[in-house]
């Protein structure tokens, strides 16, 4: 099939600033189809459990459709689909009875943006694609991943799109309180984040930062549970933010967080948590541990604890101080993090060590994938009675070495 595939995607993206952010998708899926002849054109965006595929933008809709929108499971059943999100790359299906040999096909590609899966676009071409126009469609895709990435901001048409269950007020508190994007990809690392929420949500949370030198990690589970977790969770991260955008080391980011719990909280409620900073030019790990979970290193096909000393967790005694301790990761390693859902209670049976070895080579996006399962098939269908929150850093070496001795005579192995 011979396309303009020469044609780059200036006029694509032109034709999206000059429309609503609500059809944005719609503008550019149309461009699009009328540059590669394709007889239909449809976005899919993933929703929130990563499960599920939600037809946001049906071809030749006039705007994006609310009620009714089509949802594909990513299963076995629906393979192609899920292959591409797993693999991350363009696949060419027959429709009906076209192929390779003639007839229209489906190309489905990765809406992807620094790993983080944003959906799939879908086409039907009346034949099999050139390399070039391969090519064009991957690299469209990838465009239309920045697209959604800056267009939801200013509407909830893609909110919409990933909720494929209702949610309540205290999911929506804590929603707003993780990072934008649950997978991100760089030279030194590749981290990926998730979490499984409660019937009654328990106020787990995860964040991560990235600046010149170093990436910021922070896990926290609030206790309680629905509204009142959520509100102690928001005074938590809100504090941690605060703090780590004013430049404060990790042990002021724990103390402000605790003294903040103590003065609006009066000393009800606390917050477990783990805080972390990695320096990008070495591998050395600072960590704070507010009585949270260890973490799990991957280290050479083994799984162990990263013995951390406990200090008490955020807001049971005002000015408790919190001590900095330090760690090396080296090349291949993959750091977890958790909370309590994913080791007590109803998600006890999941086998979490036999698991991180046996995926270890799995992009983190994927293991989180996998331990989601693995605690839902522990429950057997039954409701989590408790947020079941996971992290996963994989460290594939230091890239910027401006500091590279930075702190390396006082840095361990973990």
């Amino acid at each position: 099939m011979t396309q303009r595939h020469e044609i780059g995607l200036d006029g694509l993206l032109d034709a999206v600033e000059a429309t609503s952010p609500v059809a944005a998708v719609d503008v550019f899926a149309q461009r699009l189809s009328e540059r590669v002849g394709a007889e239909e054109v449809s976005f899919l965006i993933a929703d929130f459990a990563g499960r599920t595929l939600v037809r946001l933008t049906p071809s030749g809709a006039e705007g994006p459709r609310r009620e009714g929108a089509e949802q594909v499971p990513l299963d076995d059943a629906v393979l192609p689909y899920e292959r591409v999100v797993v693999e991350q790359r363009v696949q060419v299906v027959p429709r009906g009875d076209g192929g390779e040999g003639g007839g229209p096909v489906r190309v489905l590609a990765p809406v992807t943006a620094r790993g983080d899966v944003v959906g799939v676009l879908e086409l039907v071409l009346p034949e099999h694609p050139d390399e070039g126009t391969t090519a064009l469609l991957a690299s469209a895709a990838h465009a239309l991943a920045y697209v959604v990435t800056t267009e939801r901001r200013h509407t909830d048409l893609y909110e919409w799109g990933q909720r494929s269950r209702p949610v309540s007020l205290a999911a929506e508190i804590q929603r707003r309180l993780l990072p934008d994007s649950f997978t991100c990809e760089a030279g030194q690392f590749t981290l990926a984040g998730w979490l499984e929420p409660a019937s009654t949500v328990g106020g787990d949370t995860f964040d991560y930062a990235l600046d010149a030198e170093r990436l910021y990690l922070s896990m926290t589970d609030a206790m309680g549970h629905d509204v009142d977790a959520a509100m102690l969770a928001t005074l938590t991260v809100g504090s941690l933010r605060n703090s780590r955008r004013a430049g404060h080391d990790l042990a002021r980011m724990a103390d402000t967080a605790a003294e903040a719990l103590t003065r609006h909280r009066g000393g009800f409620g606390y917050v477990t948590g783990l805080l972390l900073a990695v320096e990008l030019s070495t591998g050395e790990v600072q960590a704070v541990n507010a009585g949270h979970p260890l973490p799990l290193l991957v280290r050479d096909g083994r799984v162990r604890q990263v013995r951390l000393g406990a200090d008490l967790p955020l807001g049971v005694l005002p000015g408790a101080g919190y001590r900095v301790q330090r760690f090396r990761l080296r090349p291949g390693d993959q750091l977890v993090l958790l909370t309590d859902g994913m080791l007590e209670r109803n998600a006890a049976g999941v086998d979490l060590p036999g698991l991180l070895v046996e995926h270890r080579d799995a992009h983190p996006r994927q293991l989180m994938q996998v331990l989601t399962a693995a605690v839902q098939d522990a429950v057997q269908g039954q409701e989590l009675s408790d947020d079941a929150t996971a992290l996963c850093l994989r460290w594939n070496g230091a890239g910027d070495h401006r500091s590279a001795s930075a702190g390396a005579s006082t840095a361990r192995d973990a």
